[in-house]
């Protein structure tokens, strides 16, 4: 017996047990290598040889799938959430991108799961919180969004060893609720553009329904990357929603910083466009390269009139004295545009789907069309039923056709008249 408790050496890196002087077993596992290049070596202990033995086996297993937690003290959801949000998302997506996530993680995430230990957080805890959002009122467009924001956050914490497996991916999704598309048909989109013609900047919307800019994009977009000669333009930048932090010296008393009176502005107003795929060149129906032009004159006026008031950004569509537009007064415009042509009501962002139906109708091969869209993924064609510099301009010209051809010339039923229809999304 004394042999048996007797501890002895193992060749380096191989697990020990062994007998303690405080009467309980005890084994040790090398399980990598910390920070400092030393050895990882993880201790277990157990009232019995056979309960340490199996803690042992366990942890060599936990070793060998590389599902052991890094060591040093464990994060909660909360503090991981917290360093992800503000250190490592920031790296990788677009600054409107990790403002959603940002609005997740603080809203919902935090007070729903932060107090869990991160590598305790179980599916079940994961799917209560789920259903406790929905009762409460949140819609299930909310919900899902927290889910992929956790997703993509815990995703990043099984990467870099803070836990050992995703419990998200287990966990239940909520259902989306997502949006069903609807696209504008052709007779909409006229009578849209009709009532856009008697305001200031109607070409935002001429761009938003048959180019498919996303709305930060219009908002981004600026002269010198449009050349109207060559009939085409250029998306590189999007103009990002704005973040601010407290600007006083003594506490205002304003819970968000947006309403503090000394605000300041913490990111930058415009930013590349989020992936490689979204800054692409668009070719110009002619018609749309006419009314920039008119644009483009109009916005000289309107400078001449503002004077010293004029702050010149070169952006396409600005205010009325040269700055760029709310996201929330764009919004608003858009409204009332739709409200002024009588159509339905429906998102800014249904201008933009609008004009990847367009495009599918018109036969546009898949990958030109995820180039004009500025799609990474076939995915994203998908979602709307089912560019290459070299047909650039033939695109322009057949959307050119099918939305300023006057209605005489346009095909009708039985000849090509399905353009005239909204798709159906899958």
């Amino acid at each position: 017996m004394a042999e048996e408790q007797k501890r002895t050496r193992q060749p380096n890196g191989r697990s020990s047990i062994y007998l303690g002087k405080d009467g309980k077993w005890h084994g040790r596992v090398t399980v990598g290598v910390r920070d400092d290049g030393s050895p990882d070596r993880r201790h277990v202990e157990r009232k019995t040889r056979t309960e340490v033995a199996a803690a042992v086996r366990e942890l060599e297993k936990a070793r060998d799938a590389k599902t052991v937690r890094k060591p040093g003290r464990a994060w909660t959801v909360s503090t991981w959430l917290t360093h992800w949000i503000d250190h490592v998302a920031p790296l990788g997506v677009s600054d409107n991108t990790t403002a959603g996530y940002g609005v997740a993680v603080r809203k919902h995430l935090i007070p729903g799961l932060g107090a869990h230990r991160l590598d305790r957080l179980k599916p079940e805890h994961i799917e209560a919180f789920y259903a406790k959002m929905q009762a409460n009122g949140s819609k299930p467009a909310t919900a899902h969004q927290a889910h992929r924001t956790l997703r993509t956050a815990l995703n990043e914490a099984v990467r870099r060893g803070h836990l050992g497996q995703n419990p998200v991916r287990l966990a239940k999704a909520p259902k989306s609720g997502e949006y069903e598309v609807e696209p504008y048909n052709i007779r909409e989109v006229q009578r849209l553009l009709k009532a856009a013609d008697q305001h200031r900047n109607s070409a935002r919307w001429a761009v938003a329904l048959a180019l498919g800019l996303r709305q930060g994009e219009a908002l981004g977009l600026v002269w010198e990357d449009v050349d109207l000669e060559g009939g085409f333009l250029v998306v590189r930048r999007s103009r990002n929603r704005p973040k601010y932090s407290h600007g006083c010296a003594q506490p205002c008393g304003r819970k968000g910083a947006g309403y503090c009176p000394d605000r300041r502005r913490t990111n930058a107003e415009s930013s590349k466009t989020k992936s490689r795929a979204g800054r692409r060149a668009v070719g110009l129906p002619a018609q749309l390269v006419d009314l920039l032009r008119s644009h483009l004159n109009a916005q000289q006026e309107e400078r001449r009139t503002a004077g010293d008031r004029w702050v010149d950004g070169g952006l396409v569509f600005p205010d009325e004295c040269g700055r760029s537009p709310s996201h929330r007064r764009d919004w608003s415009e858009w409204k009332a545009l739709l409200a002024e042509a009588q159509v339905r009501d429906g998102r800014l962002h249904d201008a933009r789907h609008t004009a990847a139906t367009v495009l599918l109708i018109l036969g546009v091969p898949e990958r030109a069309v995820m180039g004009l869209m500025g799609w990474s993924t076939t995915a994203m064609a998908a979602r709307y039923q089912h560019m290459v510099d070299a047909v650039r301009t033939d695109i322009a010209r057949q959307v050119d056709g099918l939305i300023w051809r006057p209605e005489a010339e346009r095909p009708h039923d039985g000849d090509g008249g399905a353009a005239d229809e909204p798709a159906q999304a899958n």
